[in-house]
């Protein structure tokens, strides 16, 4: 692989990267090198900076040292609306949709592309019916957002991310409130549209075993910095989830798929 090459698979370049308030530093130091084409989880206890990270990269915070690269070019660089084109982010709160039904919440995601006083076009009209196929929410497309189950609801924003039709896909918790059924439904998904879209994704995770089924890559942080990083098999070792997490934990393969399950001794 040629440098250029490099250079177009690279999302973000993280260089000694540092969030504080105040004299308590939230995070950091923190390097890190993200690939699009693959899902990361960002793992570890509360307050171990994950919100904080994702939020950085989202622009929703400002460093107060240190410096991200996306895309080649450095992040503070990007114009708000050029940002918005290439980069997609749900926070952990959503706000209120309150009126809007699905197709109207995910045709938000192609402000970005026309603006408030643009026209709604024919390319707009394709990507807002593509992301409700891809979702699996086209059945949904005329119903309240307010009146879909917590999953339902989930699918719907994700279908406004997909219609934004961004490289980059940032997710903060999605799936806290979520029972194990929607859990696996939404992360399914998010590891389905990766691949589809070529996308790099990166989603804030409690769970090592989903995070261990659904992404590529596992980061985990711990009081503010970058602890280790692996892929499943390489973190799903006792020794290496008690280091993140701070109780004993085991391991064996799943029955089924052979996959790691970690769990509490």
């Amino acid at each position: 692989m040629t440098v250029a090459e490099a250079d177009t698979q690279t999302a973000f370049q993280i260089e000694a990267l540092r969030f504080a308030v105040g004299e308590r530093t939230l995070l950091g130091p923190v390097s890190l090198e993200l690939q699009r084409s693959r899902v990361y989880g960002l793992i570890g206890h509360n307050g171990s900076g994950k919100s904080t990270l994702i939020k950085l990269l989202a622009r929703q915070q400002t460093a107060s040292s240190g410096a991200i690269t996306f895309a080649t070019r450095p992040l503070p660089q990007w114009g708000a609306r050029e940002l918005a084109r290439a980069l997609a982010y749900l926070p952990q709160t959503t706000p209120a949709a309150t009126g809007l039904t699905v197709r109207e919440l995910a045709t938000l995601g192609r402000y970005p592309w026309h603006g408030a006083l643009g026209r709604f076009g024919s390319q707009d009209k394709r990507h807002v019916e593509e992301a409700l196929v891809l979702t699996d929410m086209e059945a949904f497309a005329d119903r309240l957002v307010d009146e879909l189950s917590g999953g339902e609801r989930q699918r719907a924003w994700l279908a406004m991310l997909v219609a934004q039709n961004a490289g980059v896909m940032l997710l903060d918790e999605p799936i806290s409130a979520l029972d194990i059924a929607h859990q696996v439904e939404v992360l399914g998904l998010v590891k389905d549209l990766s691949r589809k879209r070529d996308l790099c994704v990166v989603v804030v995770l409690h769970d090592p075993n989903m995070a261990a089924r659904y992404c590529d890559e596992l980061i985990a942080l711990k009081d503010g910095k970058l602890l280790t990083r692996g892929n499943p098999a390489e973190i799903m070792r006792g020794d290496v989830l008690k280091g993140i997490f701070g109780v004993e934990m085991g391991v064996f393969a799943h029955p089924v798929t052979g996959q790691p399950v970690g769990y509490v001794q």
